[in-house]
């Protein structure tokens, strides 16, 4: 657990823990119905408001906590053990009180001030068509995977805005789009993480003003306009280093919940091929020793990372580019590793594994369907760290 917390309640950070905690069986009950509906109960969603979940990034001064990273990501990890489904979308929509918190102050207060326990999902595909008019754009096109939308009154969708000047970068923005301006395309069926429901968006011509739009590149060199209203140093992080652990977060906990799941086999298994009880295999022991040091190993490297970047800006230091390029490698790496995990558990529990009911195949199933998401790939960023490690420049620029 991270030590800079300063102004931040050990007791608040404890309950939140451990009402995370107490709703691990629950989920798990709930796991078989939400993934035929393709989508999170509302109890689940009432229950995570009630216990606090979606406040821990909000800003302070609309209700939230305002807390370190790492009780976030803590959260995240131990709803897996219950639900990769439900920790997935609480990553996806409980990062978005961050990023708003970063929009101009006027942006914030359209979706906050009337009720601060408003919801907001995303799509940041640069997908959408984007025209310049007076005081903002118009923004029309179709964006996929907008996990949790059903339970949101706002979404967030990425467009890329051509210069006004010939030669000038093209500007990645995201827009902020209130529901009564998009359409829901129920278009998720899919293998794994079923239970997100992130389902499709559609939009045409919705007006969107300058004021609800954030620049990548503001994110990127720490230029918010939300910073003038929200000083904390929480919210002095870059953008992408909160957004990619999001992403990547739930396959640990999913990990620990399929290795629980192993060893809960494990310990009363007997072959009915060898007559031989799977808790003295070898083979089997020695996948769980590994296993329980992998998940440890990526907990560490979350929580010393997050540790390294609160430390920056509370001491208000700019954070090295190499260690944001290397932090960003580090969360693209997560789910590949917990999929290889729970690949090798696999067969070692049998035949009876492959089965739908079998206590594995749903962690294997979302961890993979995780993999697909493009900040876990870890090809994409390898190259430009190694670069940096040659003495080339920065070549990757969402750190």
């Amino acid at each position: 657990m991270a030590t800079v917390m300063q102004e931040n309640s050990a007791d608040l950070i404890t309950g939140l823990l451990e009402r995370a905690r107490g709703m691990v069986p629950a989920l798990k009950a709930r796991a078989e119905a939400a993934t035929a509906a393709r989508a999170l109960p509302e109890q689940t969603i009432r229950e995570m408001h009630e216990a606090g979940f979606w406040r821990v990034l909000q800003p302070r001064r609309y209700g939230g906590y305002e807390l370190h990273p790492s009780v976030f990501f803590d959260i995240q990890m131990i709803l897996a053990e219950g639900c990769m489904s439900t920790a997935w979308v609480y990553g996806v929509m409980g990062v978005h009180p961050f990023q708003l918190a970063l929009f101009d102050a006027r942006a914030q207060d359209a979706v906050w001030k009337a009720d601060p326990s408003t919801l907001v999902s995303s799509s940041y595909q640069p997908v959408g068509k984007v025209e310049r008019v007076e005081d903002g754009f118009e923004l029309s096109g179709r964006w996929g995977f907008s996990s949790g939308c059903d339970h949101a009154d706002w979404v967030l969708l990425g467009s890329l805005v051509m210069p006004e000047t010939p030669g000038d970068a093209v500007d990645m923005r995201t827009f902020l789009v209130p529901r009564h301006d998009y359409t829901i395309v129920r278009d998720w069926n899919v293998f794994g993480l079923q239970a997100t429901g992130s389902h499709g968006i559609i939009l045409d011509k919705a007006f969107v003003p300058e004021y609800r739009t954030h620049r990548a590149v503001d994110g990127f060199l720490g230029t918010n306009p939300g910073n003038a209203v929200n000083d904390a140093p929480l919210y002095r992080i870059p953008w992408a280093q909160i957004f990619v652990r999001a992403v990547s977060t739930a396959a640990i906990g999913a990990a620990q919940g399929a290795l629980d799941a192993y060893l809960a086999v494990v310990s009363k298994r007997v072959s009915t091929n060898t007559g031989r009880a799977t808790r003295v295999d070898p083979l089997a022991l020695n996948a769980a020793a590994r296993s329980q040091s992998t998940i440890l190993e990526l907990k560490t490297v979350l929580h010393r990372n997050m540790e390294e970047l609160m430390h920056h800006v509370h001491a208000g230091r700019e954070i090295p580019m190499v260690d944001r390029v290397r932090y960003r490698f580090e969360s693209s790496q997560v789910v590949q590793r917990c999929a290889a995990l729970v690949d090798g558990l696999m067969p070692l529990l049998g035949g009876r594994a492959i089965y739908m009911d079998s206590a594995l195949v749903k962690y294997w199933l979302d961890i993979n369907a995780a993999r697909a998401h493009i900040a876990n790939d870890p090809n994409l960023v390898a190259t430009s760290l190694g670069a940096m490690y040659v003495g080339e420049g920065a070549q990757e620029f969402f750190v």
